[in-house]
């Protein structure tokens, strides 16, 4: 009975192990969900160059005045919001990154890799307009923060938001050691306490993705301004940056 016990946990040992193993070597393709290149009615093409790659920035709007960059989600098609960016900010330039990876940018999307991107999409459109308001959606809500860190952003708004993608993995992942496995943390709670830009943030109502504590874990880091906090009713993770009550928010928000 006991070699059958110590068999039986042997076993269970190798594959927990090897279960292990596999979301280590993994991770990157179960985290990041690269969208196709997409048409893109009305808007600019920019192929931008940065760090050896290609990044595919879509711009709309007027060319002059205040700029506006975004980054958004894991999966999301960013082509679907110019219509609705550009109606809702009539006075801004819109820029719309693809990450690495991503609609039509070449190379492979990691933490390192887009914020070392970010850095180089923000001088490439503050060389361009006068002032710089940054959206970051979901996974671009840690792109977003980092910025905000190491760049003067006009304005920043963070939409469904987390504090880190380490503390999104262990709600997802509880049997297994995220924190030993993970490569890309985007530890966003860490970096807010840098922020000194005014701030937004609006959650989703019925967000199925995010857990609302981790979205109040980084709303509680911010120290020099503390952010102003929305919850956009009746939408979901998904929905929420389309809803009219959302993009009516931020334009009053970037309007001032």
């Amino acid at each position: 009975m006991l070699k059958l016990a110590a068999a039986l946990f042997s076993f269970t040992a190798l594959l927990y192990l090897g279960a292990c193993g596999y979301l280590y070597a993994n991770q990157r393709s179960l985290l990041y969900y690269p969208t196709p290149a997409a048409p893109a009615p009305g808007a600019e093409r920019i192929a931008l160059r940065s760090d050896g790659e290609t990044l595919q920035i879509l711009r709309a709007g007027p060319a002059q005045g205040s700029a506006l960059i975004y980054f958004g989600g894991n999966a999301q098609d960013v082509s679907r919001l110019i219509p609705l960016f550009v109606k809702a900010f009539p006075g801004r330039s819109v820029y719309l990154v693809n990450y690495r990876g991503y609609g039509g940018s070449s190379g492979s999307p990691s933490e390192a890799a887009l914020l070392r991107d970010a850095v180089t999409v923000f001088d490439f459109v503050r060389s361009r307009h006068p002032d710089v308001a940054v959206i970051g959606q979901s996974l671009g809500s840690g792109v977003a923060v980092f910025l905000a860190t190491v760049r003067q952003i006009a304005r920043l708004v963070l939409i469904t938001p987390y504090d880190s993608i380490e503390t999104v993995a262990k709600n997802s992942f509880p049997q297994f050691p995220v924190s030993l496995l993970l490569k890309d943390k985007f530890l966003s709670s860490t970096r807010a306490a840098s922020v000194r830009s005014p701030t937004l943030i609006l959650l989703a109502e019925r967000d199925e993705v995010i857990p609302r504590a981790s979205s109040d874990a980084l709303i509680a880091s911010f120290h020099w301004l503390r952010p102003v906090v929305e919850v956009v009713g009746g939408t979901t993770h998904d929905s929420v940056c389309a809803a009219d009550a959302c993009l009516k928010r931020l334009a009053d928000f970037l309007h001032g």
